[in-house]
């Protein structure tokens, strides 16, 4: 803002970056923002990668996912979850393509509210664990202040969160689409979870006879 006016009609189509190098007259500006865009969007990917594929792999070590992806390389490396991870962001480049902005902009308003519900899943959780760790006797070694009247005022704080955007027009989707998303989630969960309770059920009848 010290450098550029905020009226500056290239901030708009060009980028404050590129505004800033310009107007101090270093050469090639657009090429090197553009290399420290495009060196930053592949470090991205590259740790979107990581994260996704030792998810995978954690996923399937316990039974939710394909048994596949817990094949691992000598280094240790989780070969396959790797190239499932690597598989599924081509399909999402490859319907982007086909269906330009769309693809985009789903994902964008499906991750808009995801951190929310996230925080708010947390916070559930935490009464539901201490209520039944207390139940069972157990002594908790770090105890949260306020408990539990600050879990239950972020409860409140997020979901007048969520209900607002969900009333304004412009926020709307992000909320439907966070919703849609975390229905879809569950649901796979929760037949993953009893398809293993059939299965050990049959190994019990099957060990008993």
């Amino acid at each position: 803002i010290a450098l550029v006016p905020w009226t500056d009609p290239r901030l708009a189509g060009e980028g404050s970056y590129f505004a800033v190098l310009d107007t101090l007259g270093v050469p090639n500006a657009k090429a090197i923002i553009d290399f420290v865009v495009l060196t930053s969007v592949t470090s991205c990917l590259n740790s979107s990668l990581y994260t996704a594929s030792r998810m995978v792999y954690s996923l399937s070590r316990r039974g939710d996912a394909p048994a596949c992806a817990q094949v691992t390389s000598r280094s240790g490396t989780p070969v396959v979850a790797v190239l499932l991870s690597t598989g599924a962001a081509f399909l999402a480049v490859i319907a982007n393509y086909l269906v330009p902005a769309k693809v985009f902009g789903f994902l964008m308003a499906s991750s808009g509210a995801i951190a929310l519900l996230v925080y708010l899943v947390i916070a559930i959780s935490q009464l539901r664990l201490r209520k039944r760790l207390t139940a069972q006797g157990k002594t908790l070694s770090y105890r949260m202040w306020l408990f539990p009247w600050l879990t239950w005022a972020v409860i409140l704080f997020i979901s007048g969160v969520l209900v607002l955007m969900l009333l304004r027009p412009d926020h709307r989707l992000e909320v439907v689409s966070t919703m849609v998303l975390a229905v879809l989630v569950v649901c796979s969960g929760l037949l993953v979870t009893r398809r293993r309770a059939r299965a050990l059920a049959v190994g019990g009848v099957g060990q008993g006879a």
